[in-house]
């Protein structure tokens, strides 16, 4: 049904007996780890890796409670060699923006 969410992975971490819940922690996940990545621009062209790494390493646990596993990766993949991945990051903008579509359909069904 979604392209990089996992609908069924989400409900596994969050449960699906609490939907206030998993409203809250999935606007949490948008508003600040997609939020952040989404900014990483300033620091790649201030060559802030210290920063670039943790705002990653940071939204690496949020990825894997809404399954988009393969963004994940990509986290990793930035985090492994911070001064190659500005390619990468930009990969992960088109994710970040097809997730956050995705979270949106997601929350309206729910």
């Amino acid at each position: 049904m979604y392209d990089l969410i996992n609908a069924q992975t989400i409900f596994q971490y969050f449960g699906d007996d609490d939907k206030e819940m998993i409203r809250e922690m999935i606007q949490i996940i948008l508003d600040t780890n997609l939020h952040d990545l989404k900014q990483l621009d300033v620091h790649y062209d201030e060559k802030d890796f210290v920063t670039i790494k943790k705002k990653c390493h940071k939204a690496k646990p949020s990825m894997s409670y809404i399954g988009a596993v393969d963004t994940r990766k990509m986290l990793e993949a930035i985090e492994a060699d911070l001064e190659n991945s500005y390619p990468i990051y930009i990969s992960l903008k088109q994710n970040i923006g097809v997730i956050e579509k995705e979270l949106n359909d997601f929350l309206v069904k729910l």
